[in-house]
This record gives structure tokens, C-alpha cells and sequence, in this order.
């Protein structure tokens, strides 16, 4: 009936305003937990990321009001890569990963040293 397809007509066009609006997301958007061992002791925060086309944004919360920033990011896909400057001191690590589903695995490089790093999505 006529009803009908304007009722569909309709619902075409708040679907399309919806996906304009709201585009698929990352797969590292959200919300994180991290850990990394160095030589230097662990290193465990809760990370908030979100990519907006390449670019990488947002912050590791160390705890006790420290908070680093993630700087250059990018996103490229299921890959990652940022800095992060460790409290203004001069040791800034290199970080790069992959995400794959509700994990990610990396290397963070500072200092001429090497070490792993993992996060898995908080819920």
C-alpha cells in the first residue's frame, strides 16, 4: 500500500542519515587495558583511543593523576603507531602494534631498548 512504502521510504532515509552520521568505527576505538615489563619495571594504565581516518588520538591514565597523551598517532587499518612522552622526561617511547579483535600486541622502542606490549579491550 501506499503506507507502507512510505513507511520504508522513510526508514531508508533515517538509516542513511544514521550511517552518514555515525561512520563504522575503528577496531581501536575504545577503551583499554595495558601492560608492558621493561628494564625500567612494569607499566600498566588505562588507555581511551580513537582513529579518525589515519589520525590516532587519545591518552594512557597511569594512575595518581598521570596522564600521557598519545602523540603522532596514526591508524592505518588494524595497525597502529604513537608516541609517548614519559612525563616530559627525555625518554619518549616509539610504540607500534596491531589490533586484532578485542586484543593488541606491539613493541614499544626507547633508549636503544626493545620491549613487548599488550592490551585487551575493557568492557
Amino acid at each position: 500500500t501506499a503506507y507502507e512504502m512510505l513507511r520504508v521510504t522513510e526508514f531508508r532515509r533515517v538509516l542513511f542519515r544514521s550511517c552518514a552520521a555515525n561512520p563504522s568505527s575503528s577496531p581501536v576505538d575504545g577503551s583499554w587495558d595495558f601492560t608492558m615489563s621493561s628494564p625500567f619495571g612494569a607499566l600498566t594504565a588505562t588507555v581511551i583511543m580513537a582513529a579518525d581516518g589515519e589520525t590516532l588520538t587519545g591518552s594512557f591514565d597511569l594512575g595518581d593523576g598521570r596522564i600521557w597523551p598519545i602523540e603522532g598517532g596514526v591508524a592505518d587499518g588494524d595497525e597502529i603507531s604513537f608516541r609517548l612522552d614519559r612525563d616530559g622526561s627525555p625518554m619518549v617511547y616509539a610504540m607500534s602494534a596491531t589490533v586484532e579483535g578485542d586484543s593488541v600486541n606491539g613493541s614499544a622502542s626507547a633508549m636503544g631498548t626493545e620491549v613487548p606490549w599488550e592490551m585487551t579491550r575493557r568492557n
